[in-house]
């Protein structure tokens, strides 16, 4: 009986060690599901776009520039005024703005352009009351080595967040482009820039996944991310990319932002609805429990 009472302690301890590790692994989820303009809402205006992402139970917007939503750094400060009541009144966060701003050309005086443009979009976001401004590398200018082009594109977005510090802002660095969305490649643009105020954009790219998995990726870039996308969902081991993992990790590092869904498909106004509360289930079912 003393054997088998041993026994009986030694498997409830050992359960209890395993439960308390399953959490520890996989915490629950803090952060919500956002939408990206870029494609499904490309075509939807300012009201449309507000009321079907708060019929859907979206928490919050990144409004990707030259979209029809219109927020745009050429917006009056009676627009912009608007543009913000029209976000409080409607319940979504507006989270901040998808720039296109690049800084790997090979012409220096491009490079300037793009980082004065990227002010204008942070100007806009501290009069919108959004967290940040989304930029880009987009690949290496001809000529260029790899590394060359990470410390290029690193030293100017270094400039980028100076300016976003000066007005309480962020910027995030979407992992995207040709060679510079390599993990280890945007982890030596992060490296080069050093700056707090500028973070990433986790990108879900193809070229996160080893072996099935993300990890070695997120282990490289995971203290820098301050915002996501996510592109099509699907809850089947057979998905093109590991979302349950990838939300499994966020969790784990305590990431209380928002996903936001970026697919390349534009959805039509009347469908737009349906299509959000569908993929907000699916979403929910990868989320850890």
């Amino acid at each position: 009986m003393a054997i088998n009472r041993r026994e009986f302690l030694g498997a409830a301890l050992a359960t209890t060690l395993a439960a308390s590790q399953a959490q520890a692994v996989a915490p629950a989820a803090k952060f919500q599901l956002g939408l990206v303009t870029y494609n499904v809402a490309q075509n939807w205006d300012l009201p449309t776009l507000l009321r079907i992402a708060s019929e859907a139970g979206v928490a919050a917007i990144e409004c990707r520039t030259t979209h029809k939503h219109g927020v745009e750094p050429k917006l009056t400060a009676d627009e912009r005024a608007t543009v913000k009541k029209r976000f409080a009144d409607s319940g979504v966060k507006f989270w901040g703005c998808g720039s296109v701003c690049e800084f790997h050309a090979a012409d220096r005086a491009e490079v300037t352009r793009n980082v004065e443009e990227c002010k204008q979009f942070l100007e806009l976001v501290k009069d919108l009351g959004g967290r940040g401004v989304k930029v880009r590398p987009n690949g290496v200018a001809k000529g260029q080595t790899v590394e060359e082009a990470c410390e290029q594109i690193g030293t100017a977005l270094k400039l980028c967040g100076s300016a976003a510090a000066d007005l309480g802002l962020e910027i995030w660095v979407e992992v995207h482009g040709a060679v510079t969305q390599v993990p280890k490649n945007t982890k030596a643009i992060m490296d080069a820039c050093g700056h707090p105020a500028v973070g990433l954009t986790w990108n879900s790219n193809a070229t996160d996944v080893v072996n099935g998995s993300v990890a070695e990726g997120f282990k490289l870039l995971e203290k820098h991310i301050k915002s996501c996308h996510i592109n099509e969902l699907t809850n089947d081991a057979a998905g093109k990319y590991p979302y349950r993992e990838l939300f499994a990790k966020l969790a784990g590092v305590g990431y209380d932002r928002y996903t936001l869904c970026e697919v390349g498909k534009s959805v039509e106004p009347a469908k737009g609805v349906e299509y959000l509360r569908a993929y907000k289930k699916l979403w929910e079912s990868l989320l850890p429990s």
